[in-house]
Order: structure tokens, then C-alpha cells, then sequence
């Protein structure tokens, strides 16, 4: 049975909660005497009364979330949140942007897409800047996990929502045996990392300002940066090292993070199996980009080669997207190969987008298991992770998944080719999008100004998808979801 009018509720009191993020923007706003402070106070009171709205007439209302409601909530938290998040954007007369900008955006932050409507970003109010890094890092660790740390002080427990936010494949549903102190724990490593990322850029020569607003996107694997030619603009080589340290930290599994800080040893880093092919996957792509430049010539020095190369293929493969270099401009497969990594995307568990990790590694052995039963039809072989049997159940749940992507990827890479986009920058456009990446191919390379406002719609539908993985989605659209 669903509690629709909890679900409600609780929509209302994280509305109300999401309006205080409105806050920081207007006091960096008032810092450097923005009158875009002002735009950001009136959205924290629309937001506030909305929520308020949304939450007054149900207070009374108290049952306990089912599976399903909390599948319900977390889809329209999401896109309500999305939605709302566009509220600042739409009403700033800085930008001059339509509801569908507004909205792109918006999603496009908050889901660490990174993707982007808006040029002249050199120029634009620190508010507004500071308010989409924002807004990338609340999303990077999923603001449903941090609402989970405080619903249980609301009298409200949230398994359910931490279940329907993180479906990865192969998991522990908890750290820690309560799921508000799993939150909490995730969160201090989330903040620990970003502390430690912005002093990282600012010993390199970021500002204090840059240094913060780049953290939120690095450890968020975001992407969008204050600047056009993001972290290009810097032309540092220290910085863009300091860029894939905590590109590749942040597109680890967070899991791994909190057992080496609670046991004191870096032995879950070394016996994790996803880990070690995402690590190899990184080192082997960089050295196919580079060599590739120096072979063709496109790149002389060996140097650049290497600064260029590593740094696009850690971005792009962890599904940060920032670049330093016209990256759709390269030659040959090079392009093409760097969207393909995003696929595969980074570890279950982090930040990331695309795929995962693990879940590509589990195809392959399953792949693998099948060559082997045609050879050995009677044999019994197991597909294993980490040393362990992946029960069928998994497995079967991994093609299921991938059967999903593809349908979900096909459908809408079709829907922006009848607008009109020819066929590299529908498929780079929907992959960049399902896979959180943001920069992408052909007319949406640089950004995704130019392109018509439907396929922005259902580019903001594959964000949403790609940030909760598909099923929590799909499962919305099924008949057996809703029947009693």
C-alpha cells in the first residue's frame, strides 16, 4: 500500500530544507555586493513557502515509508528539487535564460552532470557561480544520503530511501548498523575529501574562491567550472595533477574510503577487485590517448602528450568532464574512445556516473563463464568478484541493467534525431547525459546552448536516469508498481 500522503509530507520538509541552500549564493552574493544576493533571497522564500505549502496540510501524517515509497519520494525529490533548483537561474536578469535553460541546468548541477547551457561564465556574478558549484556538490553524494542522516530526527527512518538512492549491483547496505551513522560517516568522508581538495588547488595557485568552487565540482565529479575553458583557463599543470588525484579518490568506491579510515589500513584498496580494473582501465586508455597524439603528430612533446592525454581520460572516464583542450576536436577513434570510457564509468559507491565499474567486470566474466560452458557444457563455473561467488540473482540483475541502458539509450538518442541533430551529437549528447559525463560531440561540444528545447527535456530525463540508475526510474512506469 502506498503512503502517497506521507510521501507528501516529506517532499515538503526536503523542499523546505533545499531552500536554505539559496543562503550561501546570497551571501557570496553580498560579499563582493552582487544585486544577485537579492535574487537569491527571493527564491529561498518561494522555495520556503512551497515547502511549506507542501508539508502544513500533511504534518499529522506519520506511516512508516514502505520500499515503494521510498522509490516514489526519491524520483520526485530529484525532479522536484531539479525543478526548483532553476528558480535563482530563471529569475536572475543576469542570464536572461528560458524556464527549459533554467531547468537544463539546474539538473544538469544537481544530478553532476556537468552539461551546460550557459556561456560567459568569466563574467557572471560570483553568486551565480558559486551557486552552481553548489549545487553539483549537494548532488555528488546524493542529497537524499544527507536528508537520510536527518530524517531519523524527524521520526522518520530512511533505509528506504538509501535502498532506492544507491542500487548498485554489488553492495553493502550498510557500513555501520544504522543508516542515519552510515550517512553521517559518508558525509565526513564527502566533506574531508573537499576540504582537502580545495586547500590542494589553493597551494597550487587557485584563489580561495576558485579553490573552494573547483573542490565542490571535483569531488562531486562534476565538471562545471567557473570558467569557460574550465580548468584550461589555469594553463597549470599543478593544478590539473591536483584535478586527477581527486578525480580518481572521488571515483572510487566511498565504502572503501570508510573501511581503510576505520580500520587504519590500506588493505581493502589493495584486495578490492573493482578498484584494481579501474585503475588498470585509467593507466591503459592514457596510454593509448598519448601515444596515439605522439604517433599521428597531433601532440610533439611527449610532455604535453602526457598532460593532456592522462588528464582528459581520468575526466572523462570518471565522468567528471572537465577539460583543458578541445577534446571532440582530436583526431582519429580518440573522440569516440574517451565517450566510450564513460560508459564503463567509475566505481559503485562513488561519486560517478556511467555504468559502473563493477558491472562491466561482471559482464565480462559472465561473457567469459559462457566461452567456457560451450567448451565444458557439464562444468560447474562460478563468476566471481573479490574472491567471492556473485550469485546468479546479481548477475541476471547486471544484464538486466545493461538490457535497460540500451533500450533507454536507443529511445532517446532517436527522439533527438527526429528534431533534427544529426547522428554524433544525438548518440554523444544522450550518452553524455545517461552517463553524468556533460561535455560531448559534434554540436554540443563546447555546450548545449544551440540545441532545441525538446531534446534539452529529454536530455534532463536522461540526467535524472543516469543519476539513479535506471531501474528506480523504470520501476515508476511499471503497471505491477502501482497495483494494490
Amino acid at each position: 500500500m502506498l503512503h502517497l500522503a506521507s510521501t507528501a509530507r516529506l517532499l515538503g520538509v526536503l523542499l523546505t530544507l533545499f531552500s536554505l541552500a539559496m543562503l550561501p549564493p546570497a551571501a557570496i552574493g553580498f560579499l563582493y555586493g552582487e544585486s544577485t544576493a537579492y535574487v537569491f533571497l527571493q527564491a529561498f522564500a518561494l522555495l520556503l513557502l512551497m515547502g511549506g505549502l507542501l508539508w502544513a496540510p500533511l504534518y499529522r501524517m506519520r506511516q512508516d515509508l514502505q520500499a515503494r515509497d521510498g522509490f516514489i519520494l526519491v524520483v520526485l525529490f530529484w525532479l522536484g528539487l531539479g525543478i526548483a533548483g532553476a528558480t535563482p537561474l530563471y529569475l536572475d536578469p543576469n542570464l536572461h535564460v528560458s524556464l527549459t535553460d533554467a531547468a537544463f541546468e539546474s539538473m544538469s548541477g544537481l544530478t553532476t552532470t556537468g552539461a551546460t547551457v550557459l556561456t560567459g561564465l568569466d563574467d557572471l556574478p560570483r553568486a551565480l557561480l558559486w551557486y552552481r558549484q553548489q549545487l553539483q556538490w549537494m548532488g555528488g553524494m546524493g542529497i537524499i544520503v544527507l536528508a537520510v542522516a536527518i530524517l531519523p530526527l524527524l521520526g522518520v527512518g530512511g533505509m528506504q530511501l538509501f535502498k532506492a538512492e544507491t542500487p548498485g549491483p554489488i553492495r553493502d547496505n550498510k557500513l555501520t548498523p544504522r543508516i542515519a551513522e552510515t550517512a553521517r560517516n559518508l558525509w565526513y568522508i564527502y566533506l574531508g575529501l573537499t576540504v582537502a581538495c580545495a586547500l590542494a588547488y589553493w597551494a597550487a595557485g587557485m584563489d580561495a574562491f576558485d579553490a573552494v568552487a573547483h573542490a565542490f565540482s571535483t569531488i562531486a565529479i562534476g565538471g562545471f567550472s567557473t570558467y569557460d575553458a574550465s580548468i584550461g583557463h589555469f594553463d597549470s599543470a599543478l593544478i590539473e595533477s591536483v584535478a586527477i588525484v581527486f578525480m580518481i579518490i572521488a571515483g572510487m568506491n566511498f565504502a572503501l574510503h570508510f573501511l581503510v579510515i576505520h580500520r587504519a589500513t590500506v588493505a581493502p584498496y589493495r584486495h578490492d577487485e573493482e578498484l584494481r580494473t579501474y585503475l588498470l582501465l585509467l593507466a591503459v586508455a592514457s596510454v593509448i590517448v598519448v601515444t596515439f597524439m605522439l604517433w599521428t603528430g597531433f601532440v610533439g612533446d611527449p610532455a604535453e602528450a602526457l598532460r593532456k592525454g592522462i588528464f582528459h581520460v581520468v575526466s572523462i572516464a570518471t565522468t567528471t568532464g572537465y577539460t583543458t583542450d578541445s577534446f571532440y576536436l582530436w583526431p582519429g577513434f580518440l573522440p569516440v574512445l574517451l565517450i566510450f570510457l564513460s560508459f564503463i564509468g567509475a566505481c559503485t559507491g562513488s561519486t560517478g556516473g556511467g555504468m559502473k565499474v563493477v558491472r562491466v567486470l561482471l559482464l565480462v566474466k559472465q561473457g567469459l563463464r559462457e566461452i567456457k560452458r560451450l567448451i565444458h557444457p557439464h562444468a560447474r563455473i562460478t563468476v566471481k568478484v573479490n574472491g567471492k561467488e556473485a550469485p546468479d540473482r546479481v548477475v541476471q540483475a547486471v544484464w538486466g541493467f545493461l538490457a535497460a541502458y540500451v533500450m533507454v539509450f536507443v529511445v532517446m538518442m532517436l527522439l533527438l534525431m527526429v528534431t533534427g541533430l544529426d547522428q554524433v551529437t544525438s548518440f554523444s549528447a544522450v550518452a553524455a547525459s545517461l552517463n553524468n559525463l556533460g561535455p560531448g560531440l559534434g554540436e554540443v561540444g563546447a555546450n548545449y546552448a544551440s540545441i532545441n528545447d525538446f531534446s534539452k527535456w529529454v536530455l534532463v530525463v536522461a540526467m535524472l536516469m543516469g543519476r539513479l540508475e535506471i531501474f528506480t526510474v523504470l520501476v515508476l512506469l511499471s503497471p505491477a508498481f502501482w497495483r494494490r
